[in-house]
């Protein structure tokens, strides 16, 4: 945060996106300088001085000059569910910002401050916005008003219009090293071994910490375990994956997470056959018939996963669902000449 106060707040750009992969902080730090531009009495290393009553409205969620829009499917308008509809990227079982929620900024932002300082307005997940909604965002920021700040965060900034991204100041964070993220993730109470879940979380350290809070490593190691050691029987796999998605009261394990582990591990079967390396499994035990699996089995069983994964926050029948994805798996592990 220091580059971008480094000249003060006159020359902060009135809006900036940061831009990165999961689990590098960038809501953390968006969250920190939007309490910095609004704190009543920051400190000489412009840091929010934590004491003043805007900042301890920042911490309560009450600022009156702070807006956070965010992606809720529960809060969609008839007008948004038809924005929706209407735009072919959208994703079945996706949420989305749909225009309503941008609209209602536009009295916020061109009606004076409450405390007569700033006003910050940030966008988080800012690739969820429909194209109704980037828009109207983009007409704001066309004619910002002074001492307005935006601070969108977008995890794939390549989805946003080019013509939005054209009007912020981009903030790249990027995965840190290996030993600069072994060292922090060992500060943080993680042993040695929690490295190996780092390439899981595509080297976002803070992903693998909410894991660790939601309870969701043992539920990793249960995942791969099944996956390392797959019964020939799709029901039974199956019954040992709902087992994993039962233990909610344990963990925050969700079917979509498992999707995603399997195609992990079904596209590092795959990179191991023809590379010898893996992406997203180092440091766990591998199987040792890889040589002998088919390519084209492994790529059919990961396409017809990947076009499954928009059914798996809601599959009208989990245990079937599971089935389906326990056949796709299995079959993608027989040998080339079975």
């Amino acid at each position: 945060m220091k580059p971008l106060l480094a000249q003060g707040f006159e020359y902060l750009p009135h809006a900036l996106l940061f831009a990165g992969p999961r689990g590098l902080g960038k809501r953390a730090l968006a969250e920190k300088l939007a309490a910095t531009l609004l704190c009543e009495s920051v400190t000489q290393a412009n840091q929010a001085c934590g004491k003043c009553a805007a900042c301890r409205w920042m911490k309560a969620g009450t600022h009156p000059d702070f807006r956070l829009v965010t992606a809720d499917d529960e809060k969609d308008t008839e007008e948004v569910k038809n924005e929706k509809s209407s735009e072919k990227t959208k994703k079945q079982g996706t949420s989305s910002i749909g225009i309503d929620q941008i609209r209602t900024l536009e009295d916020f932002v061109f009606i004076g401050s409450h405390r007569n300082i700033r006003r910050v307005i940030l966008v988080s997940e800012a690739e969820a916005m429909t194209i109704p909604a980037a828009n109207s965002l983009l007409k704001i920021l066309e004619e910002p008003p002074p001492s307005v700040y935006f601070i969108l965060i977008s995890n794939n900034k390549k989805t946003l219009l080019p013509t939005l991204r054209s009007r912020c100041r981009v903030v790249p964070f990027s995965r840190p090293d290996d030993q600069a993220t072994a060292h922090w993730l060992q500060q943080a109470g993680l042993d040695d071994q929690a490295m190996r879940y780092l390439d899981l979380a595509g080297g976002a350290p803070l992903r693998v910490m909410q894991w660790k809070n939601d309870g969701q490593l043992a539920a990793i190691d249960a995942l791969v375990d099944s996956l390392a050691s797959a019964s020939a029987d799709p029901v039974t796999l199956a019954a040992r994956w709902e087992g994993l998605l039962k233990a909610k009261a344990e963990n925050s394990f969700r079917m979509e997470n498992l999707v995603e582990g399997v195609q992990c591990w079904l596209f590092d079967l795959a990179l191991e056959q023809a590379t010898g390396e893996v992406r997203y499994h180092r440091g766990w035990p591998r199987p040792k018939n890889i040589a002998a699996l088919n390519p084209a089995a492994l790529l059919a069983a990961w396409r017809e996963i990947n076009a499954s994964r928009h059914s798996a926050r809601h599959p009208l029948n989990p245990l079937l669902f599971l089935e389906s994805l326990a056949i796709h798996y299995l079959r993608a592990l027989r040998p080339m000449n079975s």
